[in-house]
C-alpha cells in the first residue's frame, strides 16, 4: 500500500495557510510590478548542461536530475531561479534595452537540505534588474525589496549588509595574501575565528570587530580602510543605507561569506522579526552570455515558506454562510462587498461545519 506520507522536506500546504501564501504572492508581485518589474516564468527543468553552467558549483549540486524520456538527455529540474532568469535576459530578451526588470515566483527543488533548513521544495519570488549593478540600481532593488514586504504586511524587517569580494580586493592591494590561503581566510573570517585569522593574516583581524548596526561598523570598516581600496564600496553601501534609514534595521557583517559565493561586490540578507532565519537574499553579481561577454545585474529573492510559516502573512478567514434557498441575487450582491460566501447545499448545513465566521440573517451579515 502506498503511503500517505510525503518525503522529508516536502510539505502539503493546507486552508487557510495556502490562501495567505497566495495573498503574499500577489502583494510582493504586485508592489514589484508597480516600479516596472514585469514578471517572466521560467520553465520548472532545463537540459541539465545548460542550467548547471549558469549555476554556480554549489547550486548546481543541489539540483535533482533525471532523464527525460523523450529527448533522452538529462534534465535537471531548478534549485533556484535566478539563473534562469539571467539565461532569460541574456537570450530570449538579449535583445531588449538595458537595464531590464523582471519579476518571478515558482517552486525550487533541492537535492538535499541541511538540518537547519529541511526543506527541500520551497516558492521562491524575487526581481532581478539586469544589465546594471550601479549604486543607483542596488538602490532601486532594495527600495523595492523593503516596499513589496511592505505591502504584503510584513513588519521589522531588517537588512544586513555584506562585500563579498571584500577579501579578494584587500588581498590583490594593500594586505596581500598567497593565493592558496585565501579561501581559508575566507572562511575563518564568516566564522569569526580570531586565532586562526591572526595567524593566518593578522592584517584581517579587525574585519571581525567591523560587524554590527550599520553605522558603526560602517565607520570601523572606514578606518580600517586607510589605503582607500575600499572607499567606492564603502560610499556606495552609505548612499544605499541612507535611503532605509528610519525605515528598516540595518546592519553591516563586511566577512558574511555564506550564500554570497556569486554574489560582486554587494549582499544583503533580509530578516524579519518572528522568523528565524533570513527571508530573503540579494546583491550584485554577473550573467555570462553564449558568447562568454558577462553582464552585470542585481537582485533579491524572498522565501514565502519561512513567512507564511512564522504567521507574517494575512490569514483571513472571514467567510460568510448563506442558508439553504437563500435568493442568489443576495449572494452575489455580499460577493461584490468583499465577502466569501459559503452556500448551504442541504438542510442540515451549519456555519460550524463550513468554518464561516458570519451568517447571512435578514439579508445582512451576523457575526457568530
Amino acid at each position: 500500500m502506498t503511503s500517505s506520507l510525503l518525503p522529508t522536506g516536502f510539505h502539503d500546504r493546507l486552508p487557510p495557510f495556502a490562501d495567505a501564501a497566495a495573498r503574499l504572492e500577489q502583494a510582493l508581485l504586485g508592489a514589484a510590478h508597480a516600479y516596472g518589474y514585469e514578471r517572466a516564468d521560467p520553465a520548472l527543468a532545463e537540459f541539465e548542461a545548460g542550467l548547471a553552467g549558469r549555476l554556480k558549483a554549489a547550486r548546481a549540486q543541489d539540483a535533482v536530475r533525471f532523464v527525460d524520456p523523450v529527448s533522452q538527455a538529462t534534465l535537471a529540474i531548478r534549485p533556484d531561479m535566478t539563473a534562469q532568469i539571467g539565461r532569460i535576459a541574456a537570450t530570449r530578451m538579449g535583445h531588449h534595452p538595458r537595464p531590464v526588470r523582471l519579476s518571478y515566483a515558482g517552486p525550487v527543488l533541492k537535492l538535499r537540505a541541511s538540518q537547519l533548513s529541511p526543506e527541500r521544495e520551497m516558492r521562491q519570488i524575487g526581481c532581478e534588474l539586469i544589465g546594471l549593478d550601479t549604486i543607483a540600481a542596488a538602490r532601486e532593488i532594495v527600495e523595492v525589496a523593503v516596499a513589496a514586504l511592505a505591502a504584503a504586511g510584513v513588519s521589522n524587517v531588517s537588512i544586513d549588509f555584506t562585500l563579498p569580494d571584500l577579501i579578494d580586493v584587500l588581498a590583490r592591494g594593500p594586505f596581500p595574501v598567497e593565493p592558496g590561503q585565501i579561501d581559508t581566510l575566507r572562511d575563518r573570517l564568516d566564522a569569526k575565528d580570531a586565532g586562526a585569522v591572526a595567524a593566518l593574516a593578522p592584517a584581517y583581524l579587525p574585519l571581525i570587530e567591523a560587524a554590527g548596526p550599520f553605522e558603526s561598523a560602517h565607520d570601523r570598516l572606514c578606518a580600517f580602510d586607510a589605503g582607500g581600496a575600499l572607499t567606492s564600496r564603502l560610499d556606495g553601501l552609505w548612499q544605499i543605507a541612507e535611503g532605509l534609514k528610519g525605515r528598516v534595521a540595518l546592519t553591516l557583517d563586511p566577512t558574511e561569506r555564506h550564500g554570497f559565493e556569486y554574489q560582486s561586490w554587494l549582499g544583503f540578507s533580509i530578516f524579519a522579526g518572528g522568523v528565524l532565519g533570513e527571508i530573503g537574499r540579494g546583491g550584485t553579481y554577473t550573467i555570462v552570455h553564449e558568447n562568454g561577454a558577462e553582464e552585470t545585474a542585481v537582485g533579491f529573492s524572498l522565501y514565502a515558506d519561512a513567512i507564511v510559516a512564522a504567521g507574517l502573512a494575512e490569514v483571513d478567514r472571514r467567510r460568510l454562510f448563506v442558508p439553504l434557498g437563500t435568493d442568489p441575487a443576495v449572494a452575489a450582491a455580499m460577493r461584490a462587498a468583499g465577502w466569501v460566501t459559503v452556500a448551504a447545499l442541504e438542510a442540515g448545513d451549519t456555519p460550524g461545519a463550513q468554518l464561516c465566521t458570519h451568517v447571512l440573517a435578514e439579508g445582512e451579515p451576523r457575526a457568530l
